[in-house]
């Protein structure tokens, strides 16, 4: 269910009704949190396709070396482990629709497979050379600049724009603002239904203290917020701004690095020193941010071209050894 009235919102409902009974391929793009999934659905059952499976495929969860395999299914012994044929996501998906969730995270020779699959809607399973046809609708969605990932080299341009058919962007939270009062109330009643408990409400000032919030995690965040508010509340029927957690930017999660540094009395060298500094403060949001290049440029306030260049540079300047 697609909640709200605001501008943003509405130009993207429009959007998704008059591509829904398309068969083109659409790309959904929008930061973590902003309900790609739930337009890619909306997609999907706005089509002659509805009666049919929409199969999702998370691209980043799973190891690369399985993943040609769960999308293209396999037959028995094609590698350690196949004890059996699989059918893979895209026979899954016949008549209906694949959903590829953060295709921006996809290796470089899968993307090149998956450009001709797209082109011929044709493949063979991992270890066979039986041909299968599928007739399959693709939704793609990702969080990243796929533009900037081109420009990186992470990205191949042709397979850019054979998914980029029909764009749709998800607008943050922030840019629509006058939804909240309506997602708050959707959340309420989906939570209370849940939970099996009496509906509650939200007093008017703490519907103006969510507004003024920024949401980083957008949708998904006001979400979990409107979930602990209603258990923070106890019997009470009206939650207050008190009961809600306060947004918390992912860039609050790295302490703030003390700015003195004691000058030994023998001097230092200034490149040297500002060249560990720096790449100690990489190492450390890449790592809280599990490797995710474009999470730890976030937290520093960088773009992610800028942090990928300071880690080239600090590679070519250590003579090989990088940040990991």
């Amino acid at each position: 269910m697609l909640v709200g009235s605001s501008p943003a919102r509405l130009r993207m409902v429009e959007v998704i009704r008059l591509v829904g009974g398309r068969r083109a391929t659409v790309l959904i793009s929008g930061e973590t949190g902003t309900g790609k999934e739930m337009v890619a659905r909306a997609i999907h059952l706005s089509s002659p396709r509805a009666s049919q499976a929409l199969v999702t495929v998370n691209c980043n969860a799973l190891p690369e070396n399985l993943l040609e395999a769960e999308l293209f299914g396999h037959v028995k012994g094609a590698f350690t482990g196949a004890f059996q044929n699989r059918v893979g996501r895209f026979e899954q998906a016949h008549r209906g629709t694949l959903f590829l969730d953060e295709v921006g995270d996809l290796p470089l020779d899968m993307q090149t497979k998956l450009l001709r699959v797209l082109q011929e809607r044709e493949f063979q399973r991992v270890g066979s050379s039986e041909t299968v046809r599928v007739d399959v609708r693709v939704i793609a969605a990702t969080h990243v600049n796929l533009l900037e990932r081109i420009r990186e080299r992470g990205f191949r341009e042709d397979f850019y724009y054979r998914l980029n058919v029909v764009p749709i962007a998800c607008p943050p939270l922030r840019d629509r603002g006058e939804d909240i009062p309506l997602l708050v109330a959707h959340f309420l009643q989906k939570i209370c239904r849940m939970e099996e408990i009496p509906e509650r409400d939200v007093s008017l000032e703490a519907l103006e203290w969510l507004a003024m919030q920024v949401w980083p995690g957008n949708v998904r965040q006001l979400e979990n917020a409107v979930e602990m508010a209603v258990a923070m509340s106890g019997d009470r029927t009206v939650l207050e701004s008190g009961d809600f957690a306060l947004p918390v930017s992912l860039r609050a999660a790295l302490p703030v690095p003390s700015a003195e540094i004691a000058l030994p009395e023998s001097g230092l060298d200034f490149e040297q020193t500002v060249g560990r500094i720096e790449r100690n403060i990489l190492e450390q949001a890449l790592e809280r941010a599990g490797g995710n290049k474009t999470a730890a440029a976030e937290m520093l306030g960088l773009k992610r071209t800028t942090l990928a260049a300071k880690l080239r540079s600090l590679e070519a300047g250590a003579g090989g050894g990088s940040p990991r």
